[in-house]
Parts: structure tokens; sequence; C-alpha cells
């Protein structure tokens, strides 16, 4: 399948990756194409901003997380029917998992066989800009550097300079300083576009704005074209369940379909629908399994092929917020909570005591991970939570990062005693008193697990694991047992 194809890459963080890739999506799509939003690595936050730039959920490629052989078919799953695709890349182009590039923007770039534009910061620096450009595109032949888009320039004299050091190299935008494009961050990196709504919506907009009139659309598109065709099929949820021992038949996952966040809870503190990675929750067929997972802005953390799995495996996904919802979804048999920012809501998911309750009284399985673990303890920061899990949870001055290859120590509704699971631990929080843990790895632990839930601290990608979809939706109480 031939899907023209770039990837916004850089020599380090910090170099303006999102401002370029997010710009360059949303200015795309104003000309009237069909642009589909990836991002390497296992970041929640930047796909969030792509999916309101592109209109379509914004999707994560990891190896680490999902397997190389997969990398390819996701792509193209995400990529059905579009006209161009940008992947942002993730730290400098070369960094990957340890002492290798396994995981990098450079690995990732290979398995596309995708051309690279790299993005340089060229604040304070001159014809330097030149050899940083010479040593990236050159270090690994593998990689194909097919443009600069020079950032942070500072003047015409300083564009002159760079463009003079750069002859041989296609310049194919610069983008001068421009505080007004800034996007606010805090503790664990920029506030989730869900969170901001109108603001995010207005910040992509000036975006697309700003690489439109400063980069030279004509040529990235070309640029893009020049990638070849990618070997064998998409990605296909049901195929994946059906392959870890689920059922077939239970009618097909949308590839893009309406999109929409983990978010509107029944249409109170919701965000643009665009915004977030839930695409288009809706009732199911009458008789099917419902799933009912947390939205808004306290949970904006999670992967749309999840929702895919989940529907592939027979269910029907219901979104609900925690902030405003005092009632889990109409038959909920199952409950996921995944990752976002619960401490900076702490206060008023305390308040909400009737759906704590329900919550804390559901005899359905329920699997949580970092963010849905802090909301299952007994507290947070002070606050009541669920209770849930035993456990008393704390913001911490201390990041905590990384991947993690952990095994399970015992069985629960997500994990099998002795099974490996691959992860990546992203958090400021830690928690006391949680007891005996259910994952190991080396030089940590984490997580609790029972008969009935599955919380830890690990963010898992159930497109690298699909089976842990179908034991959910197996496991999850059926309509007819509902009280």
């Amino acid at each position: 399948m031939v899907i023209p194809r770039l990837v916004i890459a850089a020599p380090s963080s910090g170099s303006g990756k999102t401002t370029v890739a997010t710009g360059l999506m949303a200015a795309l799509r104003a000309r009237g194409l069909r642009v589909s939003p990836h991002k390497v690595g296992p970041d929640y936050i930047d796909p969030g901003y792509h999916a309101l730039a592109c209109g379509r959920p914004g999707r994560n490629l990891d190896p680490w997380l999902v397997g190389e052989e997969r990398i390819a078919p996701l792509f193209l799953h995400g990529a059905r029917g579009c006209d161009i695709a940008v992947v942002e890349g993730v730290m400098g182009l070369f960094d990957g998992r340890g002492e290798s590039d396994f995981a990098s923007t450079a690995h990732l770039a290979r398995l596309l066989d995708a051309p690279v534009v790299l993005v340089v910061d060229a604040a304070r620096q001159s014809r330097s800009v030149a050899a940083v450009v010479h040593g990236f595109a050159t270090f690994d032949p593998r990689v194909r550097v097919g443009g600069v888009i020079l950032n942070r320039v500072g003047s015409d004299r300083h564009e002159e300079l760079c463009r003079a050091a750069l002859a041989g190299h296609p310049v194919l935008g610069v983008i001068r300083r421009d505080d007004a494009v800034a996007t606010p961050s805090r503790h664990l990196g920029l506030i989730p576009a869900a969170e901001r709504e109108a603001e995010a919506v207005a910040a992509v907009a000036r975006l697309g704005e700003l690489v439109a009139r400063s980069c030279d659309l004509d040529a990235l598109v070309r640029l893009a074209a020049t990638a070849p065709a990618l070997p064998g099929a998409a990605w296909d949820p049901e195929e994946e369940v059906v392959r870890s021992g689920g059922p077939s038949g239970t009618g097909r996952a949308g590839a893009a379909g309406r999109t929409g966040p983990a978010g509107a809870g029944r249409g109170r503190g919701a965000a643009d629908r665009s915004a977030g990675p839930y695409a288009g929750e809706h009732r199911g067929e009458r008789g099917r399994k419902v799933v009912a997972v947390a939205g808004g802005a306290a949970f904006t953390f999670g992967y749309a092929e999840h929702v895919e799995l989940l529907r592939a495996a027979g269910a029907e996904v219901a979104v609900f917020d925690p902030l405003h919802d005092e009632r889990l979804p109409d038959g909920a048999g199952a409950i996921v909570v995944g990752g976002g920012f619960p401490e900076v809501y702490a206060a008023q998911l305390a308040a909400n005591e009737p759906l704590r309750e329900r919550v804390a009284a559901f005899d359905g399985p329920i699997a949580a991970e970092c963010a849905g673990l802090l909301y299952l303890c007994e507290e947070l920061d002070g606050r009541r939570m669920c209770g849930r899990v035993p456990g008393v949870a704390r913001m911490t001055p201390r990041l905590t990062l990384g991947y993690r290859e952990a095994v399970a120590l015992r069985d629960s509704p997500l994990t099998r005693a002795g099974e490996r699971l691959r992860g990546h631990e992203f958090h400021r929080t830690a928690v006391e008193g949680i007891g005996e843990p259910l994952l190991r790895w080396e030089g940590g632990a984490d997580g609790y697990g029972d008969a009935l839930v599955t919380a830890s601290y690990l963010h898992l990608h159930w497109a690298g694991a699909p089976r842990l979809a179908q034991r959910l939706v197996s496991s999850s109480r059926s309509p007819s047992v509902l009280r």
C-alpha cells in the first residue's frame, strides 16, 4: 500500500518537533488533504494535538510496546483512506532504548521506509547548523534525511547565514521566533489538548498558519511522495482478537470513524470530540457486554487501538467522566481507567462520592493503569478516592520514567502468573501500603492484582498483547446477570 509519509525528527528534545509536526498536519488539512497523524513512542499528549489538527485519532508507533512486526501494519491501519501521513518523532533522531537506537525515531523511519525532515533549533548558532545537519544526515546511511526546517530563526541575516551554510541540504522551511505559539506545560509535559478545549483548538490553528507561511508545503508533499509502498496488510483488530483466542465475526471496529476523546461524560465537562484517543464511542448491539472507559479531563491518556480491540472482542464501549458522572454507564460489566492527571483534579474526583462508591462496590473486572491506579487507591494527596486498592498515593518531586519488561506474579483479570508484559512507566507519584506487587521487573516491582482488579503504573499497549482485551471482555459481567 502506498501512503505518502514524512517523519519529523530533530537532533534533541526541545527543538520544535511538536510545533512543526502539528502545524504541518493542520496546514495540510487546511489544503484539503486527509492527513493521518502518528507519534513515535508511548507519548499520550502530543497525539491529542495531532487529533485536533487532523480530525482523526492520533496514533502511537512504538516497537518496544507492540513489536517491530506490527509497526507497518498499525501505520497502514491508521492511515486508511488518507492522502498523506505525518509522523512526529521522539527525543533526538537516534535516541532509543538504552545503548541502542531501538524504538528511536530513526528506527521507525527505517521500519516505515520514510524520508526524515530534520527540525533544527537555529537559535544561538548560524554556520554551525551545517555541521549538525551533516552529522545527522551521514550518521546512519539507512536513514534518509530529505530536508531541513530551521526553527527559531531571529532575522533575515540569520536566515541568510544558515541557508548559505546548508548548501546541498534542502531547506524546506524557516520558522521565526514566535512566543505566541507556545503551549503551556506542567510536571509531565504539555497540558493535554482535552483539558484546554477551545484554547487548544486555537493553538493548533495558529500552528497551522505558522507552518503554512514558513514552510514549502509543496516541497514537503513531494518529499512524502518519494516513500515507497509498504508490503503487507493493515492491522486488523478482529484478526488480532481471533489469533489471541477470541471470537470471530463480532462486528468490525472502524479504522478511523467518527473521532472522539476519552471525554464527554454524557455531555458534561467534555473536550472537543476530535481531541482524544477513543474514536466514535457508541451504543452497541443489544446483549453485547458493556465496557465502561473513564474519560474526561482527568483521564486523557489512551490508545485508540484499545477501544477497537474491545469492540472486536465483542464489547460495547461506553465512556464516562469521573469528574461529573455520578453513575457508571448503564449495563457496565467491566471498567477501564487509563492514564491522565487525577492529581490535578483530586478535589473534584473526591467530591464525586456517588461514583466513587459505585466503583468501590463494582463486582466486575477493573483494569487500571497509572492514573487509574491512583483513582482506585484509598487516598490521593490526602483526598478520598475509591478505596478499591489498598494504598495511599501522593505526589513526589521524583520523575519515574522508562520502558519495563515485567513478569506477572499472579493471575488477575488481565495477567497470568509467569507471563511477560512490556510497558512504559511515566509518573511523579508514589503509592505506599499496596502490599505484595502484581508485577516485577529488573530493578523494580509494582501493581495490585486480585480476582477482579488489575492496577499498576505500567502503561500497556494492547495492540502488542491483544489477549488483554479479550480477557477483559471474557471476564466481564453479561447484561443478563446485571442487577
